[in-house]
């Protein structure tokens, strides 16, 4: 499968979590959020979390991949099948995918942005949180990664290339939030309410089950 010509980034959170987003008009990366210690509920694994901020982007010396609010270039992740499934030993969250909602982002739109501003991205063909990983800062780049894992429906295997990472440093403006996919009714109603509480820009709240395991 050859580059995407307008790829797609794809950043999952509780919903209740939207409404702190919201407040502060961003998404904040991890060392961030452990800073600010917002209201809502963490998805992630706390062991990952942790070994992403020492891990270093190769490609911008001194940062970390805990500096950047990560992506997938997918919705459907592996991180939200493990969500879906409830079983592994290191997730700490066992609420289900069901409140779970996607912030879908432009990556040129997000990559204009970050130039103009100062911020500093990268992507990784494979997950970014493995010591392994391949650090990249230029879209000329973007065939090193496996867009036929990446879109996979099974992808049993091919599962590492499934988790080809974007990583924006420090935070994404919440304007560059171009909607929301959610799989339920009680999970839209929400973030719905959600948006409306602050601020002009209100990206469109899909159903979109398609998104979802």
């Amino acid at each position: 499968m050859t580059v995407p010509a307008q790829p797609k980034l794809y950043h999952i959170a509780h919903v209740d979590r939207l409404p702190s987003i919201v407040a502060d008009q961003c998404l904040w990366c991890d060392r961030e959020i452990q800073r600010r210690n917002p209201p809502g509920t963490t998805i992630g694994m706390n062991s990952i979390k942790q070994r992403r901020l020492a891990l270093p982007v190769s490609c911008h010396p001194g940062l970390f991949v805990g500096d950047c609010v990560p992506f997938y270039f997918c919705p459907r992740s592996v991180m939200l099948y493990l969500i879906y499934k409830g079983n592994h030993p290191e997730l700490s969250y066992r609420g289900g995918q069901e409140p779970i909602i996607h912030l879908e982002a432009d990556l040129h739109a997000v990559v204009a942005w970050a130039d103009a501003n100062g911020h500093r991205w990268a992507f990784t063909p494979t997950n970014a949180g493995a010591w392994y990983s391949e650090h990249y800062s230029n879209l000329d780049q973007l065939d090193k990664i496996d867009w036929n894992a990446v879109h996979a429906i099974d992808w049993r295997h091919c599962k590492d290339h499934k988790q080809a990472e974007f990583l924006l440093e420090q935070s994404l403006p919440w304007h560059l939030v171009e909607r929301i996919g959610v799989l339920s009714h009680a999970t839209y109603n929400a973030a719905v309410n959600a948006v409306r509480l602050v601020g002009a820009h209100k990206p469109p709240v899909e159903m979109r089950p398609e998104w979802y395991y």
